[in-house]
């Protein structure tokens, strides 16, 4: 194979410092020992690594993919980074969401983690932000693995950092399911390396042709596709997402909800467009229906569950096993429309969760608890909180000028141009649901007066407001002017449905 294919050879080293830098400061953040410092570190590499994946993105859109060789070893040999505007696309998700969750985290950790643990906190936040942005930018099949790992082992930590013993148990519970998980995928690797001698995913996608149909690669793709479903919690296997969700620190929440469930959809279309192939994956099995069923299935169980919660941060745990059908249906559609709809959702649901999360968090901070009834009156005692929280959860629900209407838009478009309306129709109802669980608590917090003998509560910190303020105006921004989201998704789509290696 004549490397680097049509990709541009990088001639810096942003590629790599878009991993070095988050893992090199998570060792520094330990040694520390001080929690303004460790703060400060990352704080700093957080943002660092938004300046860069912001300028990797300039220049795919400049000179087209970039690829970067590890310690001058040529591909296939040795490791590639290779950035295209898929990953670039998501580099620049997963690091504006690490930078501004660290610049919300301060007063938040500060009231939910011991002073002492402070420092192992943020080393285990700079190694998580490590792990997903190196999967995003890894080239090699091995590395996805192991990057994955470097996320799952300090999101387990960051877990059981919550107040609570059941945080322990969620902790727990999601390493058991994660560790099945990660078996799986490694398993689906090692097939794949043992029928092509390669895990550099360009190489792989050309030595796997002549041998696509064996039964090794059968049962790799089955391994694989099983395992990223546990990972992103796709419905029926998302049993360890709502513990996780509920019991973490409100920062922690945050953080995974809008980073590590994506990831985990983007290794899936990573993998089934570039590495399998469109025509595999979809022609020769029967993983687009089966996808697509649990998608829908995943869809309407969540969001019904949704409702039924007395707790909003496990009412948004279940939106999230909602919101991640919705991702796999836009997968499943096979089609640029549709595909664009997944890779857009993946960004907006990022977004908007983000959002949501960081207000039940300044809920927490006052509130010391996140029950559906500690939320009276609270438009009027918090209204800046309760104003976010109100613009993400319309976004949530798809109103128009609103990311959440973007990513619907795509999705209804795919399901009526494959002439499938009654899932056209079963989107449009999902989000009646939704409207359901939103209204709940923006009812309880505008239309319920709070107890007379209820404390007096004062709005959250500036250094946490301003964060969630951040990541709720980018939902209206991005609902308006979709050309730097559903643009950038679209050329994605069409460079994955035409092959996905250019």
């Amino acid at each position: 194979m004549n490397y680097p294919d049509t990709a541009l050879v990088a001639d810096t080293q942003l590629p790599a410092l878009q991993v070095v830098i988050p893992l090199l400061s998570a060792p520094l953040c330990a040694l520390a020992r001080n929690r303004r410092a460790a703060y400060a570190i990352t704080l700093l590499a957080s943002w660092s690594a938004l300046v860069i994946a912001v300028l990797l993105l300039l220049r795919v859109h400049a000179h087209g993919t970039i690829s970067y060789a590890l310690g001058g070893w040529a591909p296939p040999w040795g490791i590639e980074y290779r950035i295209d505007y898929l990953n670039a696309f998501v580099l620049v998700l997963l690091s504006s969401i690490g930078a501004i969750v660290a610049a919300y985290a301060p007063a938040s950790v500060d009231s939910e983690i011991p002073r002492d643990r402070q420092p192992l906190f943020y080393c285990a936040y700079m190694l998580c932000l490590t792990g997903v942005l190196g999967i995003a930018a890894t080239g090699d099949a091995f590395n996805v693995f192991v990057f994955l790992e470097v996320a799952a082992l300090s999101s387990y930590i960051l877990i059981s950092l919550g107040k609570s013993r059941k945080a322990l148990n969620a902790a727990y519970q999601y390493l058991v399911m994660g560790t099945i998980g990660s078996t799986f995928i490694l398993i689906g690797i090692g097939f794949l390396y043992m029928m092509t001698g390669t895990l550099n995913m360009v190489d792989l996608a050309e030595r796997l042709a002549p041998v696509r149909t064996t039964r090794p690669v059968l049962t790799a793709f089955a391994f694989f596709t099983v395992g990223v479903s546990i990972k992103m919690a796709l419905f029926p296997l998302h049993l360890w997402l709502p513990n996780a969700y509920t019991r973490a620190p409100s920062v922690v929440t945050a953080f995974i909800a809008s980073t590590g469930t994506k990831v985990a959809v983007y290794i899936m279309i990573r993998f089934i467009f570039t590495v399998y192939g469109v025509q595999f994956a979809f022609a020769s099995t029967p993983v687009a229906a089966a996808l697509i069923s649990l998608s829908l299935l995943g869809i309407f169980f969540a969001s019904t569950a949704a409702i039924f919660q007395r707790n909003v941060k496990r009412m948004l745990a279940y939106s999230s096993i909602a919101q991640i059908g919705y991702m796999v249906l836009g997968i499943s559609f096979v089609s640029v429309n549709g595909l664009t709809g997944g890779i857009v959702h993946l960004f907006n649901h990022a977004l908007m969760k983000g959002a949501l999360f960081l207000a039940v968090g300044c809920v927490m901070l006052r509130m010391k608890r996140t029950k559906l009834e500690e939320f009276r009156g609270l438009g009027y005692r918090m209204p800046v909180t309760m104003f976010a929280f109100t613009i993400a959860g319309l976004s949530m629900i798809g109103v128009p000028m609103t990311v959440g209407f973007v990513s619907k838009w795509y999705l209804i478009l795919a399901a009526l141009e494959k002439g499938w309306w009654p899932v056209a129709a079963l989107i449009l109802l999902s989000s009646l649901l939704a409207v359901v669980y939103i209204w709940r608590v923006i009812e309880v917090a505008y239309f319920q007066k709070p107890p007379e003998d209820a404390p007096p509560v004062t709005e959250a910190p500036l250094s946490m407001l301003i964060p969630l303020c951040v990541l709720t105006a980018a939902t209206i921004y991005f609902g308006i002017f979709t050309g730097a989201t559903a643009g950038i998704a679209h050329r994605a789509a069409e460079m994955l449905m035409a092959g996905g290696v250019h």
